[in-house]
């Protein structure tokens, strides 16, 4: 675990990619493959592969507890070490940095060769801790890893229980570093670890050079693609000549994981949230095979004693569905939900990523028009209803009120015909436009021009907040000013501030932030305060301006919240060079706002 360790403090301690990647690749090629497959685990900022469902149930107050006992730290010297890193895992190494030697808990096995705790010995400590039941019986095995560890080690097994390593590695980069350990191709690698959700088998089979023997499993969510934004109704067409058009719905972007009765929903940041929206499942076995399925949950109004099929309600709808882990039948009828369906992932035994849209159209056709009933409910299909000018085809029904609908598509060849559609997309009511070249592939987790989208504001940013402030008047006595910051760059999370807000949230909602900034303070300076960059904001804003206010080099002219994004993190904010991207479009179509 040491060598481990060692290797965490070198990645961390480079900005570059190619670095990064070359030394995960050596310590790989030191290590039998069996270690380097739970390392490869640990290094992708989980304690078990991504398609396990097994969690360790360890909180943030338990490693805090454990940690000052062992230390022997009042709370008070504890509290300033955090303070000093904003991490637990780095105030662990401070604190227990002068404690005595080590002792050997009973009840794990030493690696032998070294006297040492390996990281096969910490893998089969988590399997421990994780079936294990009650929070005593957790704290005692959690407890004597922890005292086997050495300051360092500590620190890193911290980050790793903690889910929180926070040291620039992504998994993407873990995969090219098995690539250029094995010799094997970077793509072949991904798809296998996207197919398995297991980056240490991956590793396994690149290692035998058995990469083509992956296959599919349901119930992993596979990356999303993503859209990057286009300005204008002729900027989407410099990227490609025939586009399918939808309407961009304001909701939660969900993934569809289907096979007989199972049925599981992930959001964007590839988190489960079929428990938020339990009348789904029912409505999406309705639908035959196994089968992942890409779209929108949305919040969704539909007119009693009416043949039209309904329209999406605002996020703020939805939003009042997100994190629950009980939702009443009241607040299902207060709140009707949706499944938009645009995109099928995997169907008849195969992933259908590579094919062009518009056969994965075709794909999603016959898929709704097999549509059956699914048990103990009675389904209704509806061939038509309308949105505005849209015609939403084939409809799933299951009570008390979900939907599951085929997103309407239409077709624009030309600039002229794309802003009409996007006009009466907003009299809609929907966010905008989803622009899609025909011929593009499903790419996960990319943000490249085949997907477009075209939004009602001048430009939107997603943000992490880093500083917050207490308000003036009526909100003196919460946090309701928030500096916010961008990444440096793609292969960067360094964060760059570039604004400050007050204004777009409700007082219930700053309330809760301000009790939630509280407890996740790095430095109390009084009226301000720096706090954990996790909170994703949306904002929006009239302009983007040259300053030296704040260290990204930019301001934003007249910010304001659109909205909080819990189904963002924040590795997946925006980035200086969209920021850079919007100046530059901006001073060339209105010359003053740049000034």
């Amino acid at each position: 675990m040491q060598n481990l360790a060692h290797l965490c403090e070198a990645i961390a301690a480079t900005t570059k990619k190619n670095e990064k990647v070359r030394l995960v690749a050596e310590y790989f090629q030191s290590r039998s493959v069996e270690e380097a497959s739970a390392s490869a685990i640990f290094l992708s900022d989980r304690a078990f592969p991504a398609s396990e469902e097994k969690t360790l149930q360890v909180g943030g107050t338990m490693l805090w507890s454990l940690v000052r006992e062992i230390s022997g730290k009042t709370e008070a010297a504890m509290a300033q070490a955090y303070r000093k890193y904003g991490d637990l895992g780095a105030a662990a190494q401070e604190v227990l940095s002068a404690r005595a030697e080590r002792s050997g808990a009973r009840d794990l096995q030493l690696d032998s060769a070294t006297g040492k705790l390996s990281v096969l010995d910490v893998a089969r400590a988590f399997d421990r801790i994780v079936a294990t039941r009650g929070p005593a019986p957790k704290a005692n095995l959690v407890r004597a890893l922890l005292e086997q560890l050495t300051p360092l080690e500590a620190k890193y097994v911290i980050k790793i229980i903690s889910g929180d390593l926070r040291i620039g590695l992504r998994e993407s980069l873990v995969e090219e570093a098995i690539a250029k350990a094995y010799e094997e191709p970077p793509p072949q690698v991904q798809r296998a670890n996207m197919l398995l959700g297991d980056i240490g088998e991956t590793l396994c089979l690149a290692a035998d050079h058995r990469l083509g023997d992956a296959r599919m499993r349901l119930f992993h969510p596979i990356g999303f693609m993503l859209a990057s934004p286009a300005e204008s109704a002729e900027e989407a067409f410099e990227y490609f000549e025939h586009a399918q058009v939808e309407d961009k719905y304001d909701g939660i972007r969900s993934q569809a994981h289907i096979s007989g009765d199972a049925v599981r929903l992930y959001s964007r940041t590839l988190d489960e949230i079929t428990e938020s929206f339990p009348e789904l499942p029912d409505a999406l076995a309705a639908f035959p095979g196994d089968l992942i399925l890409d779209g929108e949950i949305v919040a969704w109004h539909r007119p009693e004693n009416s043949k039209d099929v309904g329209r999406a309600l605002p996020f703020t709808e939805i939003q009042k569905r997100l994190g629950r882990k009980n939702v009443s039948p009241t607040l299902m009828k207060e709140v009707p939900v949706a499944f938009v369906v645009f995109d099928v992932l995997y169907s008849g035994g195969e992933l259908t990523l590579d094919r062009p849209l518009h056969e994965r159209n075709e794909i999603l056709g016959r898929i709704f028009a097999h549509a059956v009933q699914f048990p103990g409910g009675r389904p209704r299909m509806r061939t038509r209803g309308a949105q505005g000018q849209l015609a939403f085809e084939p409809v799933v029904e299951a009570p008390p009120a979900a939907q599951v609908l085929r997103a309407p598509v239409t077709r624009a060849d030309s600039a002229e015909a794309l802003a009409q559609i996007f006009e009466q997309a907003l009299e809609r009511g929907n966010e905008g436009l989803m622009i899609k070249d025909i011929a593009s592939p499903y790419t996960p987790g990319r943000r490249g021009k085949s997907w477009l989208k075209l939004k009602r504001e001048l430009a939107t940013l997603d943000v992490v907040v880093t500083a917050v402030e207490f308000g003036h008047g009526k909100r003196a006595a919460v946090l309701s000013d928030y500096t916010f910051a961008v990444r440096a760059s793609e292969s960067d999370d360094t964060l760059l501030n570039v604004g400050k807000a007050y204004n777009g949230l409700t007082d219930a909602e700053i309330a809760e932030m301000t009790k939630w900034f509280m407890e996740h303070t790095l430095e109390d300076q009084g009226w301000r305060r720096t706090v954990e960059p996790t909170i994703v904001l949306e904002v929006a804003f009239n302009a983007i301006m040259v300053s030296d206010r704040h260290n990204s080099g930019f301001a934003l002219r007249f910010p304001r919240i659109a909205r909080l994004r819990p189904d963002k993190t924040p590795d997946q904010i925006d980035t200086l060079e969209r920021v850079r991207e919007i100046f530059e479009h901006q001073k060339k179509n209105y010359p003053k706002t740049g000034d």
